[in-house]
């Protein structure tokens, strides 16, 4: 491989090929590359100089320096200008530290210049920044002093294994003013959400026990169940109340429902007998029937009573058969066949308390 031409000099040579042409060529190449880094590395100290209210001018390279002289430098000199491009903002950065996954970094930018409102042509658009970042659609926001600012949400999308730092990008924002608002970068540090490592001391261990669930306070719960407990009690015992008092109303102004207690009374007082065999069983359902139509009711006439109580109709035929069973029980000679009085008149008490309800 061949070496620079500052090491060919360094290098040992006879004192016949000292002037020789290759030689001088060596030295007249160094020299040159020598005078062009001196050149460039001054203008990079000074810069050029502008006058008052002049706008910065990009630093010339001289023609004599090759290329390779501007790779030293790590830039293109010959395209790049050396000052930056933009007014400086003022500019409220977040906290620089303590930031870990899914955290949102807020980065405000004053609108105005020279006591003139700035109003934004094209803020920055939302997207993902890099490996780390990703940014919000920005938003304009006025303080309570009345000065607006441009908001810029920035949110960590990733988490690396160790403390890192990562900037936030450097942006320029146009204005309709004319006027370019230059942001610089801010580094921010991220962490991590875990270490990578436990320290394995006491209960600094990679998994802990599972933790018991606490009982709840019931003290609350319990006056509660309690209080309703005892008001559907208080509910129930009134209902029960009022049943056992309609019950006992309607068993002293219903009809059927008094021939109702005077046949239980008297199937409990004559255990050895039939119900249909005792007289007064078949004289209280006359007197139903009786104080139903409100005079005294014949065989001959029901079709009357039923067209004046037509909730009884449904028992048309029972109310026949009980009126022939009742003539043969007391006209005939001979005995009454079996007869269910005690259901008949369960039925028509029923049909009455639907009726008077």
């Amino acid at each position: 491989m061949r070496q620079p031409a500052h090491f060919d000099l360094l290098s040992p040579c006879s004192p016949e090929s000292l002037f020789s042409s290759k030689h001088r060529e060596k030295v007249s190449r160094a020299v040159l590359h020598y005078f062009g880094l001196l050149a460039i590395s001054s203008t990079i100290s000074f810069g050029p100089t502008t006058r008052a209210g002049a706008q910065p001018v990009a630093a010339e390279v001289p023609a004599s320096v090759d290329s390779a002289a501007a790779d030293a430098l790590g830039t293109s000199a010959a395209t790049q200008p050396l000052t930056s491009v933009g007014t400086p903002a003022i500019v409220e950065q977040p906290r620089s530290f303590g930031h870990v996954l899914g955290d949102v970094l807020t980065q405000r930018i004053r609108l105005e210049q020279a006591g003139r409102t700035l109003e934004p042509t094209a803020p920055p658009a939302a997207d993902r920044v890099g490996l780390w970042l990703e940014r919000r659609p920005a938003q304009i926001e006025t303080d309570g002093e009345g000065q607006r600012w441009l908001a810029i949400d920035y949110q960590i999308v990733n988490a690396p294994r160790a403390l890192m730092s990562v900037p936030l990008p450097a942006l320029t924002i146009a204005t309709n003013s004319g006027v370019t608002l230059a942001v610089p970068a801010w580094p921010i540090s991220i962490g991590p959400l875990t270490p990578q490592a436990v320290f394995g001391q006491g209960e600094l261990q990679a998994l802990r026990p599972d933790r018991p669930v606490a009982a709840l306070p019931t003290v609350n719960l319990q006056r509660q169940f309690f209080a309703a407990l005892t008001v559907l009690g208080v509910v129930l015992l009134a209902w029960l109340g009022w049943w056992a008092w309609r019950n006992a109303r309607e068993a002293h102004r219903l009809p059927f429902a008094r021939a109702w207690q005077e046949l239980r009374h008297l199937a409990r007082t004559h255990r050895d007998q039939p119900l249909p065999a005792i007289p007064g069983a078949w004289l209280a359902m006359h007197r139903a029937f009786n104080a139903t139509a409100g005079r005294v009711v014949h065989q001959a006439g029901l079709p009357r009573l039923l067209a004046e109580a037509p909730h009884l109709r449904p028992l048309a035929e029972r109310l026949e058969d009980f009126y022939r069973q009742s003539a043969a029980r007391f006209f005939a000679d001979r005995p009454a066949a079996p007869y269910e009085l005690l259901e008949l008149c369960r039925e028509l008490r029923q049909a009455e308390q639907r009726h008077a309800r």
